[in-house]
C-alpha cells in the first residue's frame, strides 16, 4: 500500500508520464480538450475515490458520508451560482459521471420507450446522444433531426417544419461541432407551438454561457446538461440542470434509474472547477478563447481554406477540406489528422454538412482554442498556429516540413509551459 506508482507498476508510470510529456509538448486544438488545474488534479487523486455515497446528500443509502455530503453541496451550489439567471429556480445533479449519463438522465425522466426526439444530425455538427442510431438515444427513442443550411447554419424554419411533422416529445438543441451562436429562445417557441419538452446540451459552451458571453439556455429550457470539461476547464464528468419543477425526475433518473455509485473524487473536482469558474478571471479566460478562435479562423480563411459558416462566434471551428481551395480535394479528414499530429498538433477528424465519406475518415477537421488558451497563448500565437496548420496541409506529402515544425511547436509549447512539477 505504500509504494508509488513507479516502484508498484512501472508500466502504466511510464505510459502516464509519456502521456504527460505528450501534452506538454504538443498543441492540444481538440475542441472538446482542455487542461485542469494542479488543484483538480489533486482532488482527482485523493481518497474520496474509496468512498460508496449512493443517493443524495443527507439520503444516502451507505454511512460516513458527513464529509463527501458537504463535498457534494458545495459542488451544487457553485453551479447553481453559475448557472442560474435571474427569475428561474433551477436544481443541478452533480452525479452524472460523463455528458452522456447526463443526457440519458433526462430521457428517463422525460420520455418512454419509442417517443420521439428531435435533434441536429450528427453529420451536421450533432452528438450521437441526440438520437443517433448508433447510439441508444437512437434505438431506444425514434430519433429525427434537422440540418444546418447551405451556409452552415441552423435554419429555424427549418427546425419548425421538422417539429411540425413529427410532434417530438422533446427537442434537443446543442452540439458538438457546430460555430456558431445558438438561439434557446427560438427553440422554446416551437417547442411550445408543438408541445414538446426542450433540453439544451450545452457541453461544448458552457464555460462560455457560465461567464454571459454566449446566451444562457435558462430560463428558455427545461432541461439543461453540460460536461464538466471542455470550455469549463474541470474534470471530464457530466452535470445535469432543470427547471425546479422537472428535478425530482431527474435526480431519480440519475440513481437509481441510470448510475449507481458517484464518484466522489470527481464530483470534489467539479465543486474545485465551478469554484475557479466563478472567479472575475475566468471571464477573460473564456473572451480570450473566442478572440483566438476568430483570429485562427479568420487565417485559415484567409490561406484559402473553407469553414463551415464562414467562422467562428464559439471556441470552435470546422474545417471543410473538400471545399477548400488550398486543400487538396483527395485530402481526407483521416489523413489531415495524421499529418497535423506528425508536426505535434493535435486536431480530430470530423464530418461535414454535405458528408460523402464515412465517419472514420470524414472530409472536415474540427479545431478548438480551450486547451492552448489556457496556456495563455493569444491572438499572435492563434495566427501563427494558423499558418502551421495551413503549410501543413498544402504539402501532405513533406515529412521534412512536418519534421521541423514538430520542432517549432514544441518550442512555443516550452514557452508556455504546464504542468512543471510533473513529468
Amino acid at each position: 500500500m505504500e509504494a508509488t506508482l513507479q516502484q508498484a507498476d512501472p508500466a502504466v508510470f511510464a505510459t502516464i508520464q509519456s502521456e504527460i510529456h505528450r501534452q506538454k509538448d504538443d498543441l492540444e486544438l481538440i475542441a472538446s480538450e482542455n487542461y485542469v488545474s494542479n488543484a483538480i488534479l489533486e482532488a482527482l487523486g485523493s481518497p474520496l475515490t474509496n468512498k460508496y455515497a449512493e443517493g443524495l446528500p443527507n439520503r444516502r443509502y451507505y454511512g460516513g458520508c458527513e464529509h463527501v455530503d458537504e463535498v457534494e453541496n458545495i459542488a451544487r451550489r457553485r453551479a447553481r451560482e453559475l448557472f442560474t439567471v435571474e427569475g428561474c429556480d433551477i436544481g443541478v445533479n452533480v452525479q452524472p459521471h460523463a455528458g452522456a449519463q447526463a443526457n440519458q438522465a433526462v430521457f428517463l425522466a422525460a420520455l418512454n420507450a419509442g417517443d420521439t426526439i428531435l435533434g441536429l444530425d450528427l453529420s451536421h455538427g450533432g452528438h450521437l446522444t441526440h438520437g443517433s442510431p448508433v447510439n441508444s438515444s437512437g434505438s431506444l427513442y425514434n430519433g429525427v433531426h434537422y440540418q444546418v443550411d447551405d451556409q452552415g447554419i441552423i435554419d429555424m424554419n427549418v427546425v419548425r417544419e421538422r417539429a411540425l411533422e413529427h410532434r417530438p416529445k422533446l427537442i434537443i438543441t446543442g452540439a458538438s461541432a457546430y460555430p456558431r451562436i445558438i438561439d434557446f429562445e427560438a427553440f422554446r417557441s416551437i417547442a411550445d407551438e408543438v408541445g414538446a419538452l426542450l433540453l439544451a446540451d450545452i457541453a461544448h459552451i458552457a464555460g462560455l454561457v457560465a461567464t454571459g458571453l454566449h446566451p444562457s439556455p435558462f430560463p428558455h429550457c427545461h432541461y439543461v446538461t453540460t460536461t464538466t470539461h471542455k470550455t469549463l476547464r474541470g474534470p471530464r464528468g457530466g452535470l445535469v440542470m432543470a427547471q425546479r419543477e422537472y428535478m425530482k425526475g431527474i435526480n431519480s433518473a440519475v440513481f437509481p434509474g441510470n448510475q449507481g455509485g458517484p464518484l466522489m473524487h470527481c464530483i470534489a473536482a467539479k465543486a474545485v472547477a465551478f469554484g475557479e469558474a466563478l472567479q472575475p478571471e475566468f471571464k477573460g479566460y473564456c473572451q480570450q478563447v473566442i478572440d483566438n478562435a476568430a483570429a485562427m479562423a479568420d487565417r485559415l480563411m484567409s490561406r484559402g481554406f473553407s469553414l463551415v459558416s464562414g467562422g467562428t462566434d464559439n471556441h470552435l471551428m470546422l474545417l471543410d477540406l473538400a471545399s477548400s481551395d488550398a486543400a487538396d480535394a483527395d485530402l481526407t479528414g483521416k489523413q489531415a489528422e495524421l499529418i497535423l499530429g506528425e508536426a505535434g498538433i493535435t486536431v480530430n477528424k470530423n464530418t461535414v454538412p454535405g458528408e460523402q465519406r464515412s465517419p472514420m475518415v470524414t472530409s472536415g477537421v474540427r479545431i478548438g482554442t480551450p486547451a492552448m488558451t489556457t496556456r495563455l497563448m493569444g491572438v499572435p500565437e492563434s495566427v501563427q498556429v494558423a499558418d502551421w496548420i495551413a503549410d501543413v496541409l498544402t504539402s501532405p506529402n513533406d515529412e521534412a516540413l512536418r519534421a521541423q515544425m514538430k520542432l517549432e511547436v514544441q518550442g512555443l509549447c516550452r514557452r508556455f509551459p504546464i504542468y512543471p512539477k510533473l513529468g
